[in-house]
Protein backbone atom coordinates (compact mmCIF):
# COMPACT_ATOMS: atom_id res chain seq x y z
CA UNK A 1 0.00 0.00 0.00
CA UNK A 2 1.34 3.43 -0.95
CA UNK A 3 2.54 5.68 1.87
CA UNK A 4 0.41 8.75 2.58
CA UNK A 5 2.07 12.13 3.03
CA UNK A 6 0.57 15.43 4.12
CA UNK A 7 0.83 18.46 1.87
CA UNK A 8 3.27 20.06 4.33
CA UNK A 9 5.50 16.99 4.18
CA UNK A 10 5.45 17.13 0.38
CA UNK A 11 6.41 20.80 0.50
CA UNK A 12 9.39 20.15 2.75
CA UNK A 13 10.57 17.32 0.50
CA UNK A 14 10.32 19.58 -2.56
CA UNK A 15 12.16 22.45 -0.85
CA UNK A 16 14.93 20.15 0.39
CA UNK A 17 15.39 18.70 -3.11
CA UNK A 18 15.77 22.23 -4.48
CA UNK A 19 18.15 23.37 -1.73
CA UNK A 20 15.66 25.88 -0.34
CA UNK A 21 14.90 24.33 3.05
CA UNK A 22 17.81 25.87 4.97
CA UNK A 23 19.43 29.23 5.57
CA UNK A 24 22.30 30.35 3.34
CA UNK A 25 25.89 29.21 3.91
CA UNK A 26 27.62 31.18 6.64
CA UNK A 27 31.06 31.01 5.01
CA UNK A 28 32.36 32.20 1.63
CA UNK A 29 30.54 30.91 -1.43
CA UNK A 30 33.12 29.09 -3.55
CA UNK A 31 32.96 27.55 -6.99
CA UNK A 32 32.55 24.20 -5.23
CA UNK A 33 29.52 25.54 -3.32
CA UNK A 34 27.93 26.80 -6.53
CA UNK A 35 28.76 23.53 -8.29
CA UNK A 36 27.02 21.49 -5.59
CA UNK A 37 23.93 23.67 -5.89
CA UNK A 38 23.90 23.29 -9.67
CA UNK A 39 24.30 19.52 -9.38
CA UNK A 40 21.27 19.49 -7.07
CA UNK A 41 18.92 21.48 -9.31
CA UNK A 42 20.35 19.99 -12.56
CA UNK A 43 19.73 23.05 -14.76
CA UNK A 44 19.06 26.78 -14.73
CA UNK A 45 16.94 28.53 -17.32
CA UNK A 46 18.49 31.27 -19.46
CA UNK A 47 16.48 34.32 -20.42
CA UNK A 48 17.52 37.63 -21.94
CA UNK A 49 15.35 39.66 -19.53
CA UNK A 50 17.67 41.70 -17.30
CA UNK A 51 15.20 43.69 -15.20
CA UNK A 52 16.83 42.64 -11.92
CA UNK A 53 19.66 40.37 -13.07
CA UNK A 54 20.08 37.78 -15.81
CA UNK A 55 17.73 34.95 -14.90
CA UNK A 56 20.42 32.26 -14.57
CA UNK A 57 22.16 34.21 -11.79
CA UNK A 58 19.08 34.51 -9.58
CA UNK A 59 18.54 30.83 -8.57
CA UNK A 60 22.02 30.77 -7.05
CA UNK A 61 21.37 33.98 -5.13
CA UNK A 62 18.11 32.49 -3.84
CA UNK A 63 19.99 29.49 -2.44
CA UNK A 64 23.41 30.93 -1.59
CA UNK A 65 22.98 34.65 -0.98
CA UNK A 66 25.71 37.11 -1.88
CA UNK A 67 28.02 35.25 -4.28
CA UNK A 68 30.38 36.21 -7.08
CA UNK A 69 28.54 35.94 -10.40
CA UNK A 70 31.80 35.46 -12.28
CA UNK A 71 31.80 31.92 -10.84
CA UNK A 72 29.07 30.99 -13.31
CA UNK A 73 31.09 32.43 -16.17
CA UNK A 74 34.03 30.23 -15.20
CA UNK A 75 31.80 27.17 -14.80
CA UNK A 76 30.33 27.67 -18.28
CA UNK A 77 33.41 28.72 -20.25
CA UNK A 78 36.54 27.24 -18.63
CA UNK A 79 37.54 23.58 -18.96
CA UNK A 80 36.51 21.29 -17.50
CA UNK A 81 33.07 22.84 -17.91
CA UNK A 82 30.55 22.20 -15.16
CA UNK A 83 27.71 23.68 -17.20
CA UNK A 84 26.94 24.19 -20.86
CA UNK A 85 24.10 25.64 -22.90
CA UNK A 86 21.41 23.57 -24.54
CA UNK A 87 17.64 23.23 -24.74
CA UNK A 88 16.06 21.69 -21.64
CA UNK A 89 13.09 23.25 -19.82
CA UNK A 90 13.76 26.15 -22.16
CA UNK A 91 17.14 27.52 -23.21
CA UNK A 92 19.20 26.48 -20.20
CA UNK A 93 22.55 25.81 -18.66
CA UNK A 94 22.67 22.05 -18.21
CA UNK A 95 25.11 19.57 -16.71
CA UNK A 96 27.39 18.33 -19.54
CA UNK A 97 26.59 14.70 -18.70
CA UNK A 98 22.96 15.32 -19.76
CA UNK A 99 23.86 16.77 -23.16
CA UNK A 100 23.82 13.65 -25.34
CA UNK A 101 20.67 12.38 -23.60
CA UNK A 102 18.91 15.68 -24.27
CA UNK A 103 20.00 15.86 -27.91
CA UNK A 104 18.15 12.60 -28.48
CA UNK A 105 14.89 13.98 -27.10
CA UNK A 106 14.82 17.72 -27.82
CA UNK A 107 12.98 18.34 -31.09
CA UNK A 108 12.65 22.12 -31.32
CA UNK A 109 13.12 22.59 -35.00
CA UNK A 110 11.01 25.76 -34.90
CA UNK A 111 14.00 27.59 -33.41
CA UNK A 112 16.21 26.90 -36.42
CA UNK A 113 16.13 26.62 -40.15
CA UNK A 114 13.82 23.68 -40.82
CA UNK A 115 11.57 25.85 -43.01
CA UNK A 116 14.43 27.28 -45.06
CA UNK A 117 15.24 26.21 -48.59
CA UNK A 118 17.32 23.04 -48.08
CA UNK A 119 20.01 24.05 -50.58
CA UNK A 120 20.47 27.45 -48.94
CA UNK A 121 20.48 25.87 -45.48
CA UNK A 122 23.14 23.33 -46.41
CA UNK A 123 25.26 25.91 -48.19
CA UNK A 124 25.22 28.28 -45.22
CA UNK A 125 25.81 25.41 -42.77
CA UNK A 126 28.85 24.26 -44.72
CA UNK A 127 30.37 27.74 -44.62
CA UNK A 128 29.64 28.11 -40.89
CA UNK A 129 31.18 24.76 -40.00
CA UNK A 130 34.25 25.49 -42.10
CA UNK A 131 34.84 28.79 -40.28
CA UNK A 132 34.16 27.35 -36.82
CA UNK A 133 36.44 24.46 -37.66
CA UNK A 134 39.37 26.89 -37.44
CA UNK A 135 38.79 26.95 -33.69
CA UNK A 136 37.71 30.52 -32.96
CA UNK A 137 34.31 31.06 -31.30
CA UNK A 138 32.22 33.70 -33.07
CA UNK A 139 28.88 35.45 -32.69
CA UNK A 140 26.18 35.29 -35.35
CA UNK A 141 27.08 38.82 -36.47
CA UNK A 142 30.78 37.96 -36.70
CA UNK A 143 30.03 34.79 -38.67
CA UNK A 144 27.78 36.72 -41.06
CA UNK A 145 30.73 38.99 -41.87
CA UNK A 146 33.25 36.14 -41.92
CA UNK A 147 31.39 34.11 -44.53
CA UNK A 148 30.40 37.21 -46.51
CA UNK A 149 26.67 36.56 -46.25
CA UNK A 150 24.36 39.33 -47.48
CA UNK A 151 20.58 39.25 -47.71
CA UNK A 152 17.62 41.60 -47.94
CA UNK A 153 15.33 41.01 -44.94
CA UNK A 154 13.10 44.07 -45.18
CA UNK A 155 10.04 41.93 -45.91
CA UNK A 156 11.01 38.99 -43.71
CA UNK A 157 8.84 38.82 -40.60
CA UNK A 158 9.95 35.32 -39.61
CA UNK A 159 10.44 34.77 -35.88
CA UNK A 160 12.77 37.36 -34.39
CA UNK A 161 13.77 38.58 -37.85
CA UNK A 162 16.95 36.50 -37.75
CA UNK A 163 19.05 36.38 -40.88
CA UNK A 164 19.82 33.06 -42.56
CA UNK A 165 23.12 32.69 -40.70
CA UNK A 166 21.47 33.02 -37.29
CA UNK A 167 18.71 30.62 -38.30
CA UNK A 168 21.19 28.00 -39.47
CA UNK A 169 23.28 28.50 -36.34
CA UNK A 170 20.25 27.75 -34.18
CA UNK A 171 19.47 24.74 -36.38
CA UNK A 172 22.98 23.38 -35.80
CA UNK A 173 22.77 24.23 -32.10
CA UNK A 174 19.49 22.33 -31.73
CA UNK A 175 21.05 19.36 -33.52
CA UNK A 176 23.94 19.45 -31.04
CA UNK A 177 26.58 19.97 -33.73
CA UNK A 178 27.63 23.37 -32.42
CA UNK A 179 27.46 24.84 -28.92
CA UNK A 180 27.93 28.11 -27.08
CA UNK A 181 31.53 28.67 -26.01
CA UNK A 182 30.56 31.75 -23.98
CA UNK A 183 28.42 34.89 -24.08
CA UNK A 184 29.35 38.48 -24.89
CA UNK A 185 28.55 41.39 -22.56
CA UNK A 186 25.51 41.98 -24.79
CA UNK A 187 24.45 38.38 -24.04
CA UNK A 188 25.10 37.13 -27.57
CA UNK A 189 26.24 33.54 -27.97
CA UNK A 190 29.74 32.86 -29.19
CA UNK A 191 29.35 29.67 -31.23
CA UNK A 192 31.88 26.88 -31.60
CA UNK A 193 31.94 23.21 -32.54
CA UNK A 194 30.54 21.07 -29.71
CA UNK A 195 33.78 19.11 -29.53
CA UNK A 196 35.47 22.29 -28.26
CA UNK A 197 33.03 22.53 -25.35
CA UNK A 198 33.33 18.83 -24.58
CA UNK A 199 36.95 17.99 -25.47
CA UNK A 200 36.52 14.37 -24.40
CA UNK A 201 33.78 14.04 -27.04
CA UNK A 202 35.53 15.35 -30.16
CA UNK A 203 33.32 13.04 -32.19
CA UNK A 204 30.44 15.41 -31.49
CA UNK A 205 31.95 17.95 -33.86
CA UNK A 206 30.52 15.96 -36.74
CA UNK A 207 27.55 13.93 -35.48
CA UNK A 208 26.31 14.32 -31.90
CA UNK A 209 23.78 11.52 -32.15
CA UNK A 210 25.07 8.97 -29.70
CA UNK A 211 24.43 5.27 -30.24
CA UNK A 212 23.29 4.86 -26.65
CA UNK A 213 19.81 3.49 -26.05
CA UNK A 214 17.18 6.30 -26.12
CA UNK A 215 15.14 4.42 -23.52
CA UNK A 216 18.09 4.57 -21.14
CA UNK A 217 18.62 8.22 -22.02
CA UNK A 218 15.05 9.00 -21.02
CA UNK A 219 15.44 6.98 -17.83
CA UNK A 220 18.48 9.06 -16.84
CA UNK A 221 16.70 12.34 -17.55
CA UNK A 222 13.58 11.39 -15.60
CA UNK A 223 15.70 10.12 -12.71
CA UNK A 224 17.55 13.45 -12.63
CA UNK A 225 14.28 15.40 -12.82
CA UNK A 226 12.80 13.33 -9.99
CA UNK A 227 15.88 13.97 -7.85
CA UNK A 228 15.55 17.72 -8.49
CA UNK A 229 11.86 17.57 -7.51
CA UNK A 230 12.12 15.11 -4.65
CA UNK A 231 8.43 14.39 -5.10
CA UNK A 232 6.10 14.95 -8.01
CA UNK A 233 3.89 13.66 -10.78
CA UNK A 234 4.75 12.38 -14.23
CA UNK A 235 3.94 15.81 -15.61
CA UNK A 236 6.33 17.44 -13.14
CA UNK A 237 9.17 15.16 -14.14
CA UNK A 238 8.58 15.40 -17.90
CA UNK A 239 8.26 19.18 -17.77
CA UNK A 240 11.61 19.67 -16.02
CA UNK A 241 13.62 18.86 -19.17
CA UNK A 242 10.60 19.29 -21.50
CA UNK A 243 10.65 15.73 -22.79
CA UNK A 244 7.71 13.83 -24.38
CA UNK A 245 5.22 12.50 -21.83
CA UNK A 246 4.71 8.98 -23.19
CA UNK A 247 8.36 7.85 -23.09
CA UNK A 248 8.69 9.73 -19.79
CA UNK A 249 5.82 7.60 -18.41
CA UNK A 250 7.66 4.46 -19.48
CA UNK A 251 10.77 5.74 -17.70
CA UNK A 252 8.77 6.39 -14.52
CA UNK A 253 7.50 2.83 -14.55
CA UNK A 254 11.03 1.55 -15.08
CA UNK A 255 12.31 3.62 -12.14
CA UNK A 256 9.47 2.36 -9.95
CA UNK A 257 10.44 -1.21 -10.87
CA UNK A 258 14.05 -0.48 -9.97
CA UNK A 259 13.07 1.03 -6.62
CA UNK A 260 14.30 4.53 -7.57
CA UNK A 261 10.77 5.95 -7.39
CA UNK A 262 8.08 5.04 -4.88
CA UNK A 263 4.37 5.68 -5.54
CA UNK A 264 2.89 7.72 -2.68
CA UNK A 265 -0.34 9.52 -1.89
CA UNK A 266 -0.36 13.22 -1.06
CA UNK A 267 -3.39 14.80 0.56
CA UNK A 268 -5.09 17.15 -1.89
CA UNK A 269 -3.49 15.73 -5.03
CA UNK A 270 -5.76 13.62 -7.19
CA UNK A 271 -2.97 12.41 -9.49
CA UNK A 272 -0.34 9.71 -9.20
CA UNK A 273 2.59 11.00 -7.16
CA UNK A 274 6.09 9.57 -6.88
CA UNK A 275 8.77 10.02 -4.23
CA UNK A 276 12.43 9.67 -5.16
CA UNK A 277 14.22 7.26 -2.86
CA UNK A 278 17.07 9.74 -2.29
CA UNK A 279 14.71 12.54 -1.28
CA UNK A 280 15.02 14.07 2.19
CA UNK A 281 12.07 15.11 4.33
CA UNK A 282 13.34 17.64 6.89
CA UNK A 283 11.34 18.16 10.06
CA UNK A 284 10.92 21.81 9.12
CA UNK A 285 11.92 24.21 6.38
CA UNK A 286 13.71 27.37 7.47
CA UNK A 287 14.84 28.95 4.21
CA UNK A 288 14.11 32.45 2.95
CA UNK A 289 14.37 33.44 -0.68
CA UNK A 290 13.17 35.69 -3.44
CA UNK A 291 12.57 33.42 -6.43
CA UNK A 292 13.16 34.30 -10.05
CA UNK A 293 10.11 33.90 -12.33
CA UNK A 294 12.29 31.28 -14.05
CA UNK A 295 13.37 29.44 -10.89
CA UNK A 296 13.08 25.66 -11.11
CA UNK A 297 10.86 25.57 -8.01
CA UNK A 298 8.20 27.52 -9.90
CA UNK A 299 8.64 26.03 -13.40
CA UNK A 300 5.44 24.02 -13.31
CA UNK A 301 2.63 26.38 -12.36
CA UNK A 302 0.05 23.67 -11.65
CA UNK A 303 2.46 21.94 -9.26
CA UNK A 304 3.15 25.29 -7.58
CA UNK A 305 -0.53 25.95 -7.02
CA UNK A 306 -1.32 22.42 -5.82
CA UNK A 307 1.64 22.23 -3.46
CA UNK A 308 1.92 25.80 -2.16
CA UNK A 309 -1.51 27.26 -2.91
CA UNK A 310 0.23 29.99 -4.91
CA UNK A 311 -1.30 31.07 -8.23
CA UNK A 312 1.47 32.56 -10.34
CA UNK A 313 1.75 33.89 -13.86
CA UNK A 314 4.59 35.98 -15.24
CA UNK A 315 3.06 39.16 -16.68
CA UNK A 316 5.92 40.43 -18.86
CA UNK A 317 3.87 39.83 -22.00
CA UNK A 318 0.61 41.13 -20.49
CA UNK A 319 -0.38 44.70 -21.46
CA UNK A 320 0.42 47.04 -18.58
CA UNK A 321 -3.19 47.99 -17.87
CA UNK A 322 -4.10 44.30 -17.50
CA UNK A 323 -1.29 43.33 -15.11
CA UNK A 324 -2.43 42.29 -11.68
CA UNK A 325 0.85 42.40 -9.74
CA UNK A 326 3.46 43.93 -12.06
CA UNK A 327 5.98 43.35 -14.84
CA UNK A 328 8.74 41.25 -13.19
CA UNK A 329 7.26 39.72 -10.07
CA UNK A 330 9.31 37.51 -7.74
CA UNK A 331 7.58 35.18 -5.25
CA UNK A 332 8.92 35.39 -1.69
CA UNK A 333 9.49 32.12 0.15
CA UNK A 334 9.55 32.14 3.94
CA UNK A 335 9.97 28.77 5.63
CA UNK A 336 7.73 26.39 3.74
CA UNK A 337 5.26 28.99 2.48
CA UNK A 338 5.16 31.51 -0.35
CA UNK A 339 4.05 34.54 1.63
CA UNK A 340 4.38 37.52 -0.73
CA UNK A 341 5.30 38.73 -4.20
CA UNK A 342 7.19 41.84 -5.28
CA UNK A 343 7.64 43.57 -8.64
CA UNK A 344 11.34 44.50 -8.79
CA UNK A 345 13.60 46.52 -11.04
CA UNK A 346 17.31 47.25 -10.68
CA UNK A 347 17.93 50.90 -11.54
CA UNK A 348 21.65 50.53 -12.09
CA UNK A 349 22.25 54.13 -13.17
CA UNK A 350 20.74 55.48 -9.95
CA UNK A 351 22.08 52.66 -7.76
CA UNK A 352 18.61 51.69 -6.52
CA UNK A 353 16.61 48.47 -6.21
CA UNK A 354 13.06 49.55 -6.99
CA UNK A 355 10.12 47.74 -5.41
CA UNK A 356 7.35 48.81 -7.75
CA UNK A 357 4.68 46.83 -5.89
CA UNK A 358 4.49 44.49 -2.90
CA UNK A 359 1.62 42.13 -2.10
CA UNK A 360 1.19 39.77 0.82
CA UNK A 361 -0.48 36.39 0.44
CA UNK A 362 -3.54 35.46 2.54
CA UNK A 363 -2.36 34.18 5.89
CA UNK A 364 1.15 35.65 5.59
CA UNK A 365 2.73 35.83 9.08
CA UNK A 366 3.12 39.19 10.86
CA UNK A 367 6.89 39.30 10.32
CA UNK A 368 6.66 39.03 6.53
CA UNK A 369 7.51 42.68 5.81
CA UNK A 370 10.61 42.60 8.05
CA UNK A 371 11.88 39.34 6.54
CA UNK A 372 11.23 40.61 3.03
CA UNK A 373 13.02 43.88 3.79
CA UNK A 374 16.09 41.94 4.95
CA UNK A 375 15.99 39.86 1.78
CA UNK A 376 15.71 42.94 -0.43
CA UNK A 377 18.66 44.59 1.30
CA UNK A 378 20.70 41.43 0.79
CA UNK A 379 19.75 41.43 -2.89
CA UNK A 380 20.68 45.09 -3.24
CA UNK A 381 24.08 44.39 -1.69
CA UNK A 382 24.61 41.47 -4.08
CA UNK A 383 23.69 43.65 -7.06
CA UNK A 384 25.93 46.49 -5.88
CA UNK A 385 22.99 48.87 -5.36
CA UNK A 386 22.91 51.39 -2.51
CA UNK A 387 19.20 51.88 -1.88
CA UNK A 388 15.95 49.94 -1.72
CA UNK A 389 13.07 52.20 -2.73
CA UNK A 390 9.52 50.97 -2.08
CA UNK A 391 6.63 52.39 -4.10
CA UNK A 392 3.18 52.56 -2.46
CA UNK A 393 1.51 50.00 -4.75
CA UNK A 394 0.28 46.81 -3.06
CA UNK A 395 -1.18 45.87 0.31
CA UNK A 396 2.26 45.07 1.78
CA UNK A 397 4.00 48.21 0.51
CA UNK A 398 3.48 50.46 3.56
CA UNK A 399 4.77 47.89 6.07
CA UNK A 400 7.61 46.96 3.76
CA UNK A 401 8.70 50.58 3.33
CA UNK A 402 8.77 51.01 7.11
CA UNK A 403 10.78 47.80 7.52
CA UNK A 404 13.29 48.87 4.87
CA UNK A 405 13.66 52.25 6.57
CA UNK A 406 14.24 50.58 9.93
CA UNK A 407 16.77 48.22 8.40
CA UNK A 408 18.58 51.10 6.70
CA UNK A 409 18.82 53.00 9.99
CA UNK A 410 20.16 49.91 11.74
CA UNK A 411 22.87 49.54 9.11
CA UNK A 412 23.68 53.26 9.22
CA UNK A 413 24.03 53.08 13.00
CA UNK A 414 26.85 50.56 12.52
CA UNK A 415 28.94 53.35 11.05
CA UNK A 416 32.08 52.13 9.31
CA UNK A 417 31.03 48.52 9.98
CA UNK A 418 28.12 48.78 7.58
CA UNK A 419 28.42 46.34 4.71
CA UNK A 420 25.71 48.05 2.65
CA UNK A 421 25.82 51.84 2.05
CA UNK A 422 22.18 52.80 2.38
CA UNK A 423 21.07 56.35 1.61
CA UNK A 424 18.16 57.57 3.74
CA UNK A 425 15.61 60.00 2.37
Amino acid sequence: MAATLSLRQARRIALAAQGLDKGRPSGPVTIRTVGRTFARIQLVQIDSVNVVSRSHYLPFFSRLGNYDRSILQRMSSVHPRRMMEYWAHEASYIRPEHFVDLVQWQKRKWVGAAAMDPELREAVAGKILAVLGRGRALTAAELTVEIGHVEDRRDDNWGWNWNAVKRVLEHLFEAGIISAASRTEQFERRYCLTGQVLPDRRDLAGDPRDPRDPVESMRRLIDAAAQAHGIGTLRCFADYFRVPVKPAADAVEQLVGEGRLEPVTVAGWNRKVYLHTEARMPRRAEGRALLSPFDSLVFERRRLEEMFGFHYRIEIYTPEHKRRFGYYVLPFLLGETLVARVDLKADRAAGKLLVRSAYGEPGAPPGTAVELADELMLMAEWLGLGDVVVSPAGDLAEDLAAAVMAGARAIRSQGTQASWPVSLP
